[in-house]
């Protein structure tokens, strides 16, 4: 049977979704600046061409002088397009405004790093493609893990991330490979097609690597005299749910609540906090569950 949600209960509803609607567009442009000057102080001068419409972008940029915001935007528009049938409205929206984002911050920050530098072009380069590999890596990183994208290959990856159990970094090895590969027809250096894949192997693992760290999900069991507390506080100020079990202490043959929670690992200090502050003698026990999927949580493929 279907829940029948109370007036008060819709209005929680929806103030907890416009609340997290506002951090992820927080986090979304918080990634994607990152990634913007990665790519700017790091990339761009070593004339190095990575994956994705941005890579595209840097083509034309190298050949043409063309702004790499401005055509990052035009490009996207028909994969934008494609995008609008094939996902949800809200995925189409959320990579407009990073497609925006990313275009403002890439041509807005371009001038300031080549008036100053903070790096000298072709001096250890090796390091300069390492560093800028880590922070475009997380920030995509933070960026689709808060349901954003930046647009470009994101929308395929994100198709192949919705209909198959591919990783994104994976999917972003296979599509970025031929962009990449495609820089030696400008310069014939095949060292700068080995530096373009080098950063898409560092970006890609960087990636992985925030977004399974934001996903990682921990499970609490809970034993306490105070477990309607515990749970009141949880399910209320935190959000999450929780399921009582009667259970049985076979020691004394005494009557015990278990309480079940499932959170984010970044949630769980919080989870710690309150249990020592109602019951410091409760009995937890907490293990990291290898997935989690329903309401709350990622959805079921």
């Amino acid at each position: 049977m279907e829940h029948i949600y109370t007036e008060e209960e819709k209005t929680l509803r929806k103030k907890m979704k416009r609340k997290q609607t506002v951090k992820d567009y927080f986090f979304i442009s918080l990634g994607i600046l990152l990634y913007a000057i990665g790519f700017n102080a790091f990339i761009l001068p070593e004339r190095v061409v990575m994956g994705g419409m941005t890579g595209v972008s840097s083509l034309l940029y190298y050949a043409f002088n063309l702004p790499p915001g401005i055509m990052l935007w035009i490009m996207n528009v028909a994969l934008l397009i494609l995008a609008y049938k094939a996902l949800s409205k809200q995925f189409v929206i959320r990579t407009i405004v990073g497609v925006t984002i990313m275009s403002f911050f890439i041509d807005a920050l371009r001038p300031l790093f080549i008036a100053n530098p903070i790096i000298t072009a072709g001096e250890d380069k090796f390091m300069h493609v390492l560093i800028g590999g880590m922070m475009g890596g997380a920030g995509l990183g933070i960026v689709f893990s808060h349901n954003g994208s930046t647009g470009g290959t994101d929308i395929l990856v994100a198709l192949l991330g919705k209909y198959t159990r591919m990783s994104f970094g994976r999917a972003m090895q296979m599509i970025d490979m031929c962009i990449i590969s495609s820089s030696y027809f400008l310069f014939h250096s095949t060292e700068l097609v080995v530096y373009g894949l080098c950063f898409t192997f560092v970006a890609a693992y960087v990636c992985d690597y925030v977004i399974n760290g934001t996903r990682q999900t921990v499970q609490f069991l809970i034993i306490s005299k105070k477990y309607d507390e515990i749970a009141d506080i949880v399910n209320k100020r935190m959000h999450r749910g929780v399921t009582v079990i009667q259970g049985m202490g076979w020691f004394k043959k005494s009557d015990v609540k278990l309480l079940i929670i499932l959170t984010r690992k970044y949630e769980s200090q919080e989870v710690f906090n309150t249990i020592k502050r109602i019951d410091p003698n409760a009995m937890v026990s907490q293990s990291f569950c290898q997935g989690v999927f329903g309401e709350g949580f990622d959805k079921i493929k």
